[in-house]
């Protein structure tokens, strides 16, 4: 039976099948042998390149460093902003075995408190696992040390310096210098959109407000970078290669900070603004908005309990009253309505008018009060304006019509931003046929009008819109625009203040100008004029107009009294200025909300201010009753209860 079995099998067959599995097999095994080697050489030599990047990224590290921002200083050199060096913790969660446990263990070494987790958590969620986050701002030199000894206990967590903006003046320049503070989500958003992420990687804040904000790429300077090796804890074991930041520019503004606390000093804290500037380049030497508030604690992030009291205050010290405050000019603007009227040849130096106590809106009953109750007899413009003479430009704003004064006026820079290099400024209300309907959904009317040639109704403007229109017109018509910046410095170059093209309105050599500017000059020194007993005994001569703004409006029959009036609805009362008459240095505009207070009166705010910028300090007007010696005082200050003493 085996026998017949032997014959049975084909051996030659079974020969050929082990022969053919045994091949297969043996290419199999080939190729995957061939797919190793050619994966190991495509890893080791192809890839080479990529994965030894790779492995270095793991023991080499770059390290940003902060650029120092560039100083803030006034026209003299005095330092507004500066930077003050500090020590911080901080922490490579990505090093970090237990960082919980970590935490916990570093808050009795540091003092580490809630908001400190707060804001390092916070950090986390947008950084890098691998990043170095901020812990703890401005250790104390105990803090450094108590850490220094424990270090080797805290893998990942370390000591720098850093640089932290400081305000000597704090509230005196609030407003004008602004603040730096955190980087937040918003301003992540709009690096990345600008492409400029990559130059803030090492710092901690950015300019927010005022000047440290328009100017910061000015201010800001160049991030550099260290390429450092690390050890399995994230420290630093040596030095590779460094790239060194570049400083922020410094930068000089336009400001006299002399001049700035002096006026600070006689505001004492009434809400009230004041901007002082040259006419001519436009160069601000003073913006004082009251009151104010402290920018330093902003820089490492104020409480949100402080920051809701400053949103809650009344008296608004967040806002910037210069170019931020809304008022109706009031008689400020009678100069600009009489060189409009004159020029569009509505009225001519010759026109004469009887100022009555009211004027009768024609082919109606509506009768509009002057604020002199006896009336001003016979005008032409001079009078008008050394007088404020409301009865004359009511009727000058009667015949000239809204869209006349709308274009006229928009030359002067109302309703229009003055450019001034600020962001925080509104550009107020130039009212005009198209804006009302826009607005309150109704057509003009012809008493509309009568209160707008007073500088009332519909109008509000910002003081900085009111120096910049009488900038204008002491230079003939030449539209400057104002700046604060008057240089930069990089190393030892000096980059001037570039000053945008100027616009002129109407033209410079016509008579006009000085038709008007006589009737300021008169205000401040001819004996009908509303400021004579306050200004002209000023040596270097003022040239001045004042303006009331009402706060609510009267009927038609009811008195005005300021007495009986609460504080919040008194009238604003205004000063527009210039000196010396002849060859002006400085236009000014001043604002006291509600009339002022505490023994602070705009009128003899206005000439006080004029004196410290132009007299001897021995020289300037004082009160006898509060100098410490009388004869220092040239006269007593004029109050509001003195004789031919307006603020109208």
């Amino acid at each position: 039976m085996a026998l017949l079995n032997d014959e049975i099998r084909d051996h030659t067959a079974e020969s050929v099948l082990f022969v053919r599995r045994a091949v297969i097999a043996f290419l199999v095994v080939a190729l995957m042998s061939a797919a190793l080697v050619f994966n190991l050489y495509h890893l080791q030599v192809g890839m080479h390149d990529f994965y030894q990047t790779r492995s270095n990224q793991n023991d080499i590290k770059m390290l940003p460093i902060a650029p120092s921002r560039g100083l803030i200083m006034d026209r003299n050199g005095v330092v507004l902003a500066q930077n003050i060096t500090l020590y911080q913790l901080q922490v490579i969660p990505g090093k970090v075995p237990d960082l919980k446990g970590t935490l916990n263990a570093l808050k009795p070494i540091v003092d580490l408190t809630q908001d400190d987790l707060d804001s390092f958590h916070d950090a986390m969620i947008h950084g890098r696992h691998f990043a170095q986050i901020p812990l703890k701002l401005a250790l104390t030199d105990v803090e450094v040390a108590r850490f220094s000894v424990n270090q080797f206990d805290f893998p990942g967590v370390s000591i720098s310096t850093y640089q932290q903006r400081r305000y000597p003046y704090g509230a005196e320049l609030a407003h004008v210098v602004g603040y730096v503070s955190k980087i937040n989500d918003k301003d992540a958003k709009r690096l990345d959109e600008e492409g400029i992420a990559e130059n803030y990687a090492a710092d901690h804040d950015i300019g927010k407000q005022g000047v440290e904000k328009y100017y910061e790429n000015i201010l800001h300077g160049r991030t550099g970078y260290q390429e450092v090796e690390v050890d399995n804890h994230g420290h630093v074991v040596r030095l590779l290669k460094e790239v060194p930041p570049q400083a922020g520019q410094n930068i000089y503004l336009t400001l006299d900070l002399g001049l700035q606390q002096y006026i600070e000093k006689v505001l004492k804290g009434q809400r009230a603004a004041v901007v002082v500037m040259d006419p001519r380049d436009g160069g601000i030497k003073a913006m004082v908005s009251s009151p104010s508030y402290d920018p330093n604690p902003f820089v490492n992030g104020i409480s949100s309990k402080e920051y809701s009291a400053l949103l809650k205050n009344p008296d608004l010290p967040l806002i910037n009253r210069v170019t931020q405050g809304l008022y109706p000019p009031a008689s400020t603007v009678k100069p600009f309505m009489a060189t409009s009227a004159l020029f569009e040849g509505v009225i001519t130096p010759q026109t004469t008018f009887f100022g009555a106590p009211t004027w009768t809106l024609p082919g109606t009953e509506r009768h509009y009060r002057d604020w002199l109750k006896t009336g001003h007899g016979l005008l032409n413009v001079t009078k008008a304006i050394e007088e404020s003479a409301d009865t004359f430009f009511y009727q000058v704003a009667y015949e000239m019509g809204i869209d006349r004064i709308h274009t006229w006026l928009s030359k002067f820079g109302y309703g229009k931003s003055t450019g001034i290099d600020l962001d925080e400024q509104y550009n107020g209300v130039l009212p005009s046929r198209e804006w009302k309907m826009k607005v309150h959904k109704k057509g003009w009317y012809q008493g509309d009008t009568v209160s707008v040639g007073i500088g009332q109704g519909y109008w509000v403007a910002t003081p900085i819109q009111m120096v910049r229109a009488l900038s204008a017109l002491v230079n003939n018509g030449k539209l400057e625009t104002p700046h604060l910046l008057y240089s930069s410095k990089s190393g030892k170059v000096i980059t001037p203040y570039k000053m945008p093209p100027t616009e002129q309105i109407a033209d410079a050599k016509s008579p006009i100008w000085g038709i008007v500017k006589n009737g300021m000059f008169g205000m401040a020194n001819f004996p009908n004029g509303t400021g004579y007993k306050l200004f002209h005994t000023a040596p270097y001569q003022i040239a001045a107009k004042s303006g009331t703004s009402q706060v609510f409006s009267l009927r038609e029959n009811q008195v005005y009294n300021a007495k009986m009036t609460p504080v919040r609805l008194r009238d604003h009362i205004f000063y527009t200025a210039f000196a010396p008459y002849k060859h002006p240095t400085v236009v000014m505009a001043l604002i006291m909300e509600n009339g002022g207070g505490d023994g602070v009166v705009a009128g003899p705010t206005a000439r006080a201010i004029l004196d410290h910028i132009f007299l001897p300090p021995q020289a300037t007007m004082c009160d006898p009753a509060k100098a410490d010696n009388p004869a220092d005082c040239e006269q007593p200050v004029p109050t509001p209860n003195s004789p031919g003493f307006s603020e109208h």
